[in-house]
């Protein structure tokens, strides 16, 4: 399973791009439970290289992706598929 892609897809799909945002603990949701933590490392892998905007909130950490980012990103997963 290439972790990046699905991070990236899911995301995309429903739409936490910019200001719309999601707890970073229901990016791995739907995913085989084995496939979790190294998600999470991809996820924190991904947010060091700039393409996830963070939004700080009682709860915890929210992502977002960062719309600067966002052909990069379509280039990614096209050239994935």
């Amino acid at each position: 399973m290439d972790y990046r892609q699905f991070i990236l897809e899911k995301m995309l799909r429903h739409g936490w791009v910019g200001g719309k945002h999601t707890h970073e603990d229901n990016i791995p949701k739907g995913a085989p439970p084995r496939e979790c933590k190294p998600i999470k490392k991809e996820i924190k892998q991904l947010s060091k290289e700039g393409f996830f905007l963070t939004h700080p909130t009682p709860d915890g950490r929210h992502l977002s992706l960062n719309p600067r980012r966002s052909e990069e990103l379509k280039e990614y997963i096209n050239a994935n598929n």
